[in-house]
């Protein structure tokens, strides 16, 4: 773990895997300390900022926090209606050496986690995914992705928001309101939720 000062009152906590990173969120979050403002983790790092005054506090979480275990944090589960009938779908089954229907049971019986969020608003990188599902991006990404798109790429999984381009192999679609700035919290899914698709045909 490297710790990298961000300002007078943020820290950029580097580790080497998604694993560390969700033990350093999930260490911070369940130590409920009352003047951490926002908790960002993102691939390889988890940005802690606080209120003035704040940061040794994080420190003394930090350094004795467990990298190999995950405190428990309460955090929430969500269910997503998928309609499994996305252009890609073909591709990853025979990619897989699979059938429609079996990758549309893999992908709608594991149990996935908000890894971090990031590319678009409400964008949520989900990983738990089966390994015969984790495949290349497309060799040519798509101008557009309509909005609900449910796709793979490499170890993760996720549901486009909006409508933006993108190059996940896409393998389904949902109706989810997964971003809604009218909402108090907009975003559907935040990071250490955990999320099951389940498959409406």
């Amino acid at each position: 773990m490297r710790l990298r000062r961000c300002g007078t009152n943020a820290v950029l906590v580097e580790v080497d895997s998604l694993d560390e990173v969700e033990a350093v969120r999930a260490a911070v979050a369940a130590a409920g300390l009352p003047d951490v403002v926002e908790l960002v983790p993102a691939a390889r790092t988890v940005l802690v900022a606080t209120r003035p005054g704040g940061l040794p506090a994080v420190r003394r979480v930090l350094a004795d926090a467990d990298l190999a275990h995950r405190s428990a944090t309460g955090s929430a589960e969500v269910v997503i209606p998928v309609t499994y009938d996305g252009p890609d779908l073909d591709l990853v089954a025979e990619t897989a050496g699979l059938t429609r229907a079996e990758v549309v049971e893999l992908h709608s019986g594991a149990e996935y986690q908000v890894a971090f969020c990031g590319f678009a608003p409400g964008f949520a990188y989900l990983v738990g995914l089966p390994d015969p599902l984790r495949q290349p991006r497309l060799d040519s990404p798509r101008t557009r992705v309509p909005a609900g798109s449910v796709g793979v790429a490499g170890e993760y999984t996720a549901a486009y928001p909006r409508a933006t381009p993108g190059g996940w192999r896409l393998i389904g679609r949902t109706d989810a309101p997964l971003f809604d700035p009218r909402r108090p919290a907009p975003a559907l899914l935040a990071p250490g939720d955990r999320v099951r698709f389940e498959a409406t045909r």
